[in-house]
């Protein structure tokens, strides 16, 4: 008989090395290096291997065509892949324990009118028929597999050959040729190979559900996401019931885009109109909140930013930022403090992007700096007002892209005027029924809004 081999695997990263090691070379991780068998042994898979003869050809001589998607009912899903689901690909959903991975999943193949197969190696079929009775069955062609090793998974799929196929979760497959625990980089690794192949063979779009570590990258090895077609990364608070699906990774579309679903007792609903959740319905103005236009994507959003400007109660004042970059927001208020004579340096501030959602969009500056004007000086910046624009060290308001996508948001959302920057190209003001304010310097924009 061979002698088994083995090699120790850093579980953070998935860096091989043929000993043990305190401190991972590639990600600088320490003690998470553990030993793994290497069999050399290789079972049959239960479908056959393509055997089309490769050979280089021109590059002009490729003929282009389309991809061939499969369009889903979730308009949500449906935008953050890129138009719908593509044949044969491969997409990989991360996200915290609880955040809804398994739901989002669970529920497209209740609804969608498609042959799917469901396989769960974490919940039995009574819990996943409860949470689909939860739901609500809509579609009579998912089949469920309660099933862990690999090939018979993949034996079950060749004789379905369903149109899509779901695995609930990769870290609780495990292939019979590793001889390691289910979870372990070479199992994680394997088993993703094994799926892709099979997905490129049978030109069946694959799904897999993946943890994440306490950093919140996903679990394995990095060498995962390279595999895989897609990366999505489920967001969200586990107290707050919006979730926000993002594009991490994406080879048949953008990965600029974000869906939005509500968790409700009946599953996740699909939020077509999310500055409904992004702006608070008060009737009455409240000083320190500004609105602004920012894109996510291809889709604009009014999002809502509150700030909240105090006298230090200790010596060293405090600035605290929640949805929005900190040293951003540092930045801004030296700029205030230089150009416009404001003095916070003795005071605390805090910033908050209502609705949980992050944002990194240079044009929500001017509503930053406004949102915090307004509190220092406890002034309500008037109702029907946004901001949409970029703001310079030297304090002057900066044009920013998609300006005309951002204005015509805002017109339909029946703001009165909005903020943009005097140097924004493109642009004809008399082809929106919205005002649209052009601005040189921060100090126009408070004597226009305070006035």
């Amino acid at each position: 008989m061979s002698k088994q081999k083995s090699a120790f695997f850093c579980q953070e990263c998935g860096f091989e090395a043929p000993k043990w090691l305190g401190k991972c070379p590639s990600c600088s991780s320490w003690n998470t290096f553990v030993e793994e068998i290497i069999s050399t042994s290789k079972s049959a898979l239960p479908f056959s291997v393509d055997s089309r003869n490769s050979k280089p050809t021109l590059i002009n001589e490729i003929q282009h065509q389309e991809e061939n998607r499969i369009p889903l009912i979730d308009s949500e899903l449906n935008r953050v892949l890129g138009g719908g689901l593509v044949k044969g690909a491969l997409v990989l959903i991360g996200g915290e324990p609880g955040i809804g991975k398994s739901t989002l999943m669970l529920q497209m193949a209740i609804e969608e009118r498609l042959s799917i197969l469901y396989v769960s190696g974490e919940e039995s079929e009574q819990q996943i028929r409860m949470r689909a009775e939860r739901i609500g069955i809509k579609n009579n062609n998912c089949q469920l597999l309660t099933e862990t090793n690999l090939i018979n998974i993949l034996n079950h799929a060749k004789s379905i050959m369903p149109q899509v196929l779901i695995i609930d979760s990769i870290q609780t497959l495990f292939f019979s040729s590793i001889d390691s625990s289910p979870g372990s980089v070479s199992q994680v690794r394997e088993c993703t190979a094994q799926l892709l192949r099979f997905a490129k063979e049978t030109n069946v779009p694959v799904f897999l559900i993946g943890h994440i570590t306490k950093d919140g990258s996903i679990a394995g090895p990095k060498v995962l996401e390279h595999m895989v077609d897609a990366v999505l990364q489920f967001e969200g608070d586990r107290n707050h019931v919006y979730r926000l699906l993002r594009t991490v990774k994406n080879r048949f579309g953008s990965t600029n885009e974000l869906g939005i679903y509500e968790m409700q007792g009946t599953g996740l609903r699909v939020v077509d109109n999310p500055s409904e959740i992004l702006i608070t319905n008060s009737d009455g103005t409240l000083s320190g909140i500004a609105i602004a236009t920012t894109i996510e994507g291809m889709r604009p959003l009014q999002i809502e930013v509150q700030a909240l400007v105090s006298s230090a109660a200790y010596g060293t004042p405090q600035r605290s930022s929640t949805g929005y970059d900190a040293k951003r927001l540092n930045m801004l208020l030296a700029v205030m403090e230089k150009r416009c004579g404001f003095k916070l340096a003795a005071k605390d501030v805090f910033l908050n992007i209502a609705g949980g959602i992050k944002v990194d969009d240079p044009a929500v500056d001017l509503a930053v700096t406004m949102a915090v004007l307004s509190s220092n000086a406890d002034m309500p910046i008037p109702q029907g007002i946004t901001f949409a624009a970029e703001l310079g060290l030297s304090g002057e308001v900066r044009p920013v892209n998609r300006a005309e996508i951002r204005i015509q948001e805002a017109q339909k959302l029946g703001y009165k005027s909005i903020f943009i920057s005097k140097y924004s190209k493109g642009i004809t003001i008399s082809d929106f029924k919205i005002k649209v304010i052009l601005c040189e310097k921060i100090e126009d924009v408070v004597r226009k809004v305070f006035s």
